[in-house]
């Protein structure tokens, strides 16, 4: 009789590096020896699963019907490996984390390192994606993200303290245009406008006069997606930006940014983890959070916190 199971490991795996040539690397074997294996499994599952040409490999629609559901179980069997953890008294296996790019490349670093100090047995996969992403259906243990853009059924560990943001410009631009002095000014003037990668909406800036919040559709012939590209439009004189702190600080130390409207800007939500309140009991998790506490507490003294590349302040 058939293994149920022959031959899925290969899909898995050519499904996922969109290549046989990578994926029978991962594997320690051939790309002929990967091949044959996918050509079995279609033979014995009466499906062609992938479209193939010399330049490109793609799941056909019964492939990925195939992968969508393969996915969550496969989610399942690893998580159910990593468990066993408890039983050798150390977390291990695989943690998948999923986090914004521009926080994501901060807040990362010192937390990968710590992790593999304390916890050698564990590995991490590191996905940065601005987009909003859902943890459960894309397999991923953990995410990171804004505090206002967590769903409320997660586990939620704060990170950092609230973010810092603000208005900028080149001192060319501002020499050229003028200096914005209460936030109806902007009105005449060019903003760099931010389409949000989760909704699609162009974000209207949001401030706060006499503690109440107002916000400014800002005017501007530029709509980008990515706060890098804002900044260095910004840098050029193309117009101001509403930026995070961590974006710009070099660049205002060194006068190649001002600042303006700083009494209006108000701060916004701080990073978190999060998680499905099912997997908080899994000790690769428990070692995480862990360490996200630790790490916290110790930076309790700087001032500022970190932002998402697709984020408001409030």
């Amino acid at each position: 009789m058939d293994d149920t199971f022959d031959g899925l490991s290969a899909f898995l795996a050519v499904a996922n590096h969109k290549s046989f040539t990578a994926a029978a690397a991962g594997m320690g074997v051939s790309p002929t020896a990967m091949s044959q294996k996918i050509k079995l499994l279609e033979q014995r599952l009466g499906v062609v699963l992938f479209q193939r040409t010399t330049r490109r490999v793609a799941l056909t629609e019964a492939g990925a019907n195939l992968f969508a559901r393969l996915k969550p179980a496969i989610s399942e069997v690893e998580d159910a490996i990593a468990a066993l953890g408890d039983f050798r008294g150390r977390p291990s296996g695989r943690l998948r984390i999923t986090a914004p790019r521009t926080s994501g490349g901060v807040v990362l670093p010192p937390l990968v390192t710590r992790m593999g100090e304390l916890y050698p047995e564990l590995s991490l996969e590191i996905s940065l994606d601005d987009a909003f992403v859902d943890i459960v259906e894309a397999g991923f243990d953990a995410g990171i993200r804004l505090g206002n853009a967590v769903e409320k059924d997660m586990v939620r560990v704060p990170m950092t303290k609230q973010s810092a943001w603000s208005v900028v410009a080149a001192p060319s631009y501002i020499a050229r245009a003028g200096r914005p002095r209460k936030p109806e000014d902007l009105l005449r003037h060019q903003g760099i406008r931010q389409r949000m990668i989760t909704t699609g909406v162009v974000y209207r800036w949001e401030f706060e006069r006499q503690g109440k919040p107002m916000t400014v559709d800002v005017p501007g012939n530029v709509v980008v997606n990515d706060i890098g590209l804002m900044v260095a439009l910004a840098l050029e004189g193309a117009g101001l930006a509403y930026v995070p702190d961590e974006s710009i600080d070099d660049a205002v130390a060194e006068g190649r940014l001002e600042r303006v409207l700083e009494p209006f800007v108000t701060p916004g939500p701080g990073l978190c983890l999060y998680f499905p309140a099912r997997m908080q009991e899994q000790p690769k998790l428990k070692a995480l959070v862990e360490i996200v506490k630790s790490m916290r507490d110790e930076s309790r003294t700087h001032p500022k916190g970190k932002v998402t590349n697709d984020a408001s302040p409030k």
